[in-house]
């Protein structure tokens, strides 16, 4: 598949989201990438379900729900009955991880595993036949405009190879710092969805730089 592009919402004008909402719907951007925090797993809070709920009234793309929350499982009927497609837990934040993949898939979402900077690919070995997405976070978790990580090269790439050995049908995605100078390495190594945050919506033409990340030359 070519790649797909995620423009991250939290990075929109909170004050006009529904100008930043129709101008994602217009673009050739494929997902909304929703980031829910609590304050407690990464040092920052942001929106939960009504908020989720307002969106998806709108949205006319996939929801993809990325969880930065403790105790996730408590909420996943919550986040499927709020419009998220594919919601995404983070490995480090879940006791019993495939209980809740099964429990994601059982609502009729996708189920995707987000790993932190520090956490090596190799955890994964026993779920990735379960999982549709991995999400690598190339920055650390919590807040945006941080600087990529170069570390995340190699785990794409360890990513790539664990994913074909099993024959998994997951897709990589890749979310923090992502740019014009970064993203055609990234999907040459293996990624095959590029969240953008901060640099699609602090640019002059958010619509024209989701175009340009859309079109890259690999």
């Amino acid at each position: 598949m070519s790649h797909l592009i995620a423009p991250s919402v939290l990075a929109a004008d909170f004050a006009n989201l529904q100008k930043d909402i129709e101008m994602i719907n217009q673009s050739e951007a494929d997902w909304f990438h929703i980031d829910v925090m609590d304050g407690v797993f990464v040092p920052n809070i942001s929106f939960g379900g009504p908020v989720i709920s307002a969106i998806n009234k709108h949205a006319s793309k996939t929801m993809d729900v990325h969880l930065m929350i403790v105790d996730p499982d408590r909420y996943i009927k919550d986040f499927k009955k709020a419009g998220a497609d594919i919601l995404t837990v983070h490995y480090e934040a879940c006791k019993h991880l495939h209980r809740t993949v099964q429990a994601i898939k059982l609502e009729g979402m996708q189920a995707g595993v987000s790993l932190n900077p520090h956490t090596p690919v190799a955890v994964l070995e026993d779920i990735i036949k379960d999982l549709d997405l991995v999400l690598i976070m190339s920055v650390n978790p919590g807040f945006g405009g941080q600087s990529f990580i170069e570390n995340t090269y190699k785990k794409i790439s360890q990513l790539k190879e664990l994913i074909e050995k099993t024959g998994s049908k997951a897709v990589i995605e890749i979310d923090g710092g992502v740019n014009d100078k970064n993203a055609e390495k990234l999907v040459s190594t293996g990624a095959q969805v590029l969240v953008a945050g901060s640099f699609v919506f602090k640019s002059d033409n958010p619509s024209q730089t989701i175009h340009e990340l859309k079109h890259l030359k690999y």
